[in-house]
């Protein structure tokens, strides 16, 4: 058996080298490859994702995994050689479910769309990436139909992210979040909105740049380990445990954009970063689920990244860096600004309180483009009709519109989205049980320590990688299964201190 192990342990390390060099490629396409090399790129990240498909789906693979069904029943479910059986043997079901051909002809796709989003973003033209877009639903509902008996055609698509989750549980979450946020956000919206100003000057890109690799130095990124770029869109990959890459985008006349997106990203780098080394070549070396790395994400940028005690510490050094700017600004007014609650059209610079009714809009527009309820053609106006109907505002262009997230136009239609409510939700959920773990985590905060929530976090997610399912290690760190009830609680005491009863 020992045997058997290694050899399938040896098998799944090309594959997963195969994937490292694959998101290589696509981390170079993203922030540094001219545009003309857009066909090739296609080419070859169509036949590195035909490779590692053929030998994931090798029946040799198969095989070992009959081979070794019996050690594993005989193996303690929490080490890590019953979590690499259990992953690969799903990842082999799955993927023997779909020809090589179609695998390498989505990759190729996928390239192409990218380049076609990058340039109808740029234009604000939806109709320069629309084939792109019909031909992208085609192949997501080609992908759901090599899974037979499904509830819902999203949920093969959910499920590759959100390992478990189906659209029903999903729609009867998000029904709930809405009922409980839709009262919260009229009700703080009926105030006259904060001003922000003091957010909205100029301030010179490298002083951003600087100011922000100090933060997340801080936080604990290792630079040792990791590097930041620029990029259109913010994203984290990880090429090898030594070699994890974030990326942000500068806008020098709004602090917040990358000073947060930076913050978010290193949330997402701390996870992968935290994952033992001794997991790496296999497929534990991951963050277990879309929604889990999200939460990472969500609870650095904004449980900690918007509180009132992280200013404290950061506030003075922000001051020195931006005098003229801020200088004048207290604390106070400062931590408002960044938590201004406003109906707005980007999601990705929504605040806490409106953000999840932007996903929930995607994640609704998504499903009914999958059900063939919603053709691409009328996406642009389902977009702004749900908007205007849901958030308030609806956009005058396809940019600030349609074509603001990457989602769509790198990947699949489905399954893409939700992670990041379920993200929200569990930030403070983790958070909730790191304070009952360490009380003296928000002090620590004011003085700009973050050792003991990022050790508790580390201890409690990270280091397991993907061994565990999400809900198995929700219920292993909090002592519980999802719950909406710390999120609500943490939204209900922070808005009603900022925004109190008139």
């Amino acid at each position: 058996m020992e045997k058997k192990m290694q050899e399938l342990k040896t098998r799944y390390r090309e594959i997963y080298d195969i994937h490292s060099a694959l998101s290589v490629l696509s981390w170079d396409q993203n922030t540094y490859m001219p545009p003309a090399g857009t066909e090739a790129r296609g080419r070859q990240m169509s036949t590195l994702g035909h490779i590692a498909h053929e030998k994931l789906t090798d029946p040799a693979v198969g095989q070992l995994l009959e081979d070794l069904s019996g050690y594993e029943k005989n193996i303690p479910y929490d080490s890590d050689e019953a979590g690499f059986l259990r992953v690969v043997r799903r990842q082999y079901v799955n993927a023997v479910r779909v020809p090589p051909d179609f695998i390498a002809a989505f990759y190729n796709h996928v390239a192409q769309t990218y380049q076609a989003w990058v340039e109808a973003r740029e234009e604000d033209n939806f109709a320069k990436v629309e084939p792109y877009l019909e031909k992208t639903l085609e192949y997501s509902r080609q992908y759901a139909s090599y899974f037979n008996g499904y509830e819902h055609i999203a949920d093969p698509l959910i499920d590759r992210a959100d390992y478990g989750m189906k659209a029903s549980a999903l729609k009867k979450l998000f029904v709930e979040l809405r009922r409980q946020l839709v009262p919260l956000v009229e009700e703080v919206t009926s105030y006259p909105p904060t001003d922000n100003s003091c957010l909205l000057q100029h301030f010179p890109k490298e002083k951003q740049i600087e100011f922000g690799l100090k933060v997340i130095k801080k936080l604990g990124f290792d630079f040792e380990r990791g590097r930041q770029d620029m990029a259109p869109h913010p994203f984290m990959t990880k090429f090898a445990h030594g070699d994890v890459r974030i990326t942000t985008r500068i806008n020098e006349n709004q602090l917040g954009e990358a000073l947060f997106s930076s913050i978010h990203e290193t949330g997402h780098a701390l996870y992968e970063l935290g994952i033992d080394s001794h997991l790496e070549g296999t497929p534990l070396h991951d963050g277990t689920s879309a929604g889990v790395h999200e939460s990472q994400s969500r609870l650095w940028e904004n449980i900690v990244g918007r509180s009132y005690g992280f200013w404290t510490y950061f506030y003075p050094q922000l001051q020195e860096v931006f005098p003229s700017q801020l200088g004048n600004v207290t604390l106070d007014q400062f931590y408002r600004a960044i938590n201004r609650v406003e109906r707005s059209l980007i999601r990705t610079d929504a605040d806490e309180l409106t953000y999840n009714l932007h996903v929930i809009i995607r994640f609704d527009l998504e499903l009914a483009m999958l059900e063939g309820k919603l053709a691409v053609k009328d996406l642009p106006e389902a977009w702004r009709s749900r908007y205007q109907s849901d958030i308030g505002i609806a956009s005058p262009d396809d940019k600030n519109g349609v074509l603001q997230d990457i989602h769509w136009y790198m990947d699949y239609i489905g399954g893409m989205f939700q992670g990041y409510t379920l993200g929200n939700i569990l930030s403070c959920q983790f958070y909730e049980a790191a304070l009952k773990a360490c009380p003296e985590i928000p002090v620590q905060i004011t003085q700009g320590e973050f050792g003991t929530l990022h050790e508790w976090l580390k201890d409690n997610i990270y280091r397991h990688g993907s061994k565990f399912t999400a809900e198995e290690i929700i219920e292993r760190a909090t002592g519980s299964s999802l719950t909406i009830e710390p999120y609500m609680n943490y939204l209900r005491s922070k808005y009603g201190e900022l925004y109190p009863g008139k």
